[in-house]
């Protein structure tokens, strides 16, 4: 399993307490993250700015889909893990190809599947 340690991961999480899990779960396997962001418009912002490594992704942010954020992480070849409550049922077909991890997830979880992710 690769080492997690240096790499840049972006998350996209509405949810505060779980981004601040995913976020000291991260940086405890010494991961740098860039957000947590809680929107489509505020990880798109970032997007423009900066280029991950890897990705988090809640396919659900606050009732809005976050299909354009995994969109543009395709676009950038950004290899990304979906964090769902719903699992893979419901992810629309472009989408079948990404590992998801249910939610909820326990941190080690989180990292298995960040470090079983191809690297860019």
């Amino acid at each position: 399993m690769a080492s997690l340690a240096g790499r840049r991961v972006l998350v996209v999480e509405d949810e505060t307490l779980v981004a601040m899990l995913v976020e000291d779960t991260l940086a405890d396997a010494g991961v740098i993250v860039l957000g947590p962001v809680a929107t489509v418009a505020e990880s798109l912002a970032l997007l423009e700015k900066e280029r991950p490594d890897l990705a988090v992704l809640d396919m659900n942010l606050a009732g809005e889909t976050s299909e354009p954020v995994a969109e543009a992480l395709m676009r950038l070849s950004v290899p990304f893990v979906i964090a769902s409550g719903y699992g893979a049922a419901g992810l629309p077909q472009m989408l079948a190809s990404v590992p998801v991890l249910a939610k909820p997830y326990a941190p080690e979880d989180l990292t298995a599947a960040l470090a079983r992710l191809p690297l860019a």
